[in-house]
């Protein structure tokens, strides 16, 4: 089959389409033709030769795919080929064909075409993790999401909407009004304006009840500063470097606040199944209505993975990109 292979390593790193070998559904996993994958931080860092991929995982990139099922493990009921499916991946994606559990498949609603399924496993998943499985966020509670405009970004602002909860993003001032239409109350230009203060300010004091931080270290004081009395902060990357040089813990005693840090690529099968199930649950049904949406910033073929990359270098886009699996 044919694939997309990184060559060389770091800066010098190349993309391009090679044959490999095809792959087979070992027990309880199912066979998928590939029609989109969609890209994630982790592709360029996995390709920068800064993020390896989980022991036993595809070397290939790629986390998230939409396809048909052509075959299945002959310990998997419950399936049948043609099936249309997107699921969750620890790599892989950027192929083909790929094996993926069963657990972690998602059937699609006919509401729902490839390229639009392709942008959901990873960044809803991500998001769902973090604001129900970890923070537990509560109707009526304030939310700060930082990079508001990427593909968790914007899952996330549509998950607190859904619960009922007040969402506030940070992301630049070209992409505010995109925020604003997926549930964002209150868009924070994060290179003009003191995020924590302004969102003191428009939560009258109160703060956030939970953050979820993609910058890590570079924002720490700032947290602490306006996270509200039993707030929960959730850090998913450290985008802002991950050594904080002065860090006060009394702060963060002082509004008896609980930091959590997660991944989800390395979590074992049982945990992503468990995320998968609860997702399937309370959020799936939600494609089919219309109440959730992937958001898609741009389609590339698989041939343009290049140009798609460079366009996630440059923070170019406002939700997610899609390759096109030809």
């Amino acid at each position: 089959m044919q694939a997309i292979v990184v060559e060389g390593t770091g800066a010098d790193s190349t993309l391009r389409l090679a044959t490999v070998p095809m792959p087979r559904p070992a027990p309880g996993e199912l066979l998928v033709r590939v029609h989109a994958t969609a890209l994630n931080r982790a592709d360029l860092l996995q390709r920068a030769g800064r993020y390896p991929p989980p022991p036993g995982a595809s070397p290939l990139l790629g986390l998230e795919v939409s396809g048909e099922i052509v075959d299945a493990a002959d310990d998997v009921a419950g399936w049948r080929p043609g099936s249309r499916v997107c699921a969750l991946l620890p790599g892989g994606g950027y192929a083909q064909y790929v094996a993926v559990p069963a657990p972690l498949a998602l059937a699609l609603p006919p509401e729902l075409g490839f390229e639009e399924a392709a942008a959901i496993p990873e960044a809803f998943l991500t998001a769902f993790q973090a604001l129900h499985l970890l923070a537990r966020v509560q109707p009526g509670e304030q939310v700060l999401i930082h990079a508001g405009a990427s593909g968790v970004g914007t899952a996330a602002l549509q998950l607190v909407r859904l619960h009922g909860a007040h969402a506030h993003a940070t992301a630049s001032a070209s992409k505010h009004d995109a925020l604003h239409t997926l549930g964002a109350e209150t868009t924070i230009d994060y290179r003009a304006e003191d995020f924590a203060a302004r969102l003191l300010e428009v939560t009258d004091g109160h703060g956030a009840d939970v953050v979820l931080d993609f910058i890590g270290a570079g924002y720490a004081e700032a947290h602490v500063r306006c996270l509200a009395l039993d707030g929960r902060w959730v850090v998913l990357a450290t985008m802002g470097g991950g050594t904080v040089e002065q860090f006060d813990l009394r702060g963060l005693f002082a509004r008896r606040g609980t930091l959590f840090t997660s991944t989800l690529r390395s979590r074992s099968l049982a945990y992503k199944a468990h995320l998968t199930a609860r997702f399937r649950a309370e959020a799936w049904p939600h494609f089919a209505k219309g109440t959730l949406r992937p958001v898609i910033d741009t389609v590339f073929g698989w041939e343009e993975a290049e140009q798609a990359h460079q366009r996630m270098k440059d923070r170019q886009n406002v939700g997610k990109i899609v390759l096109r699996v030809e």
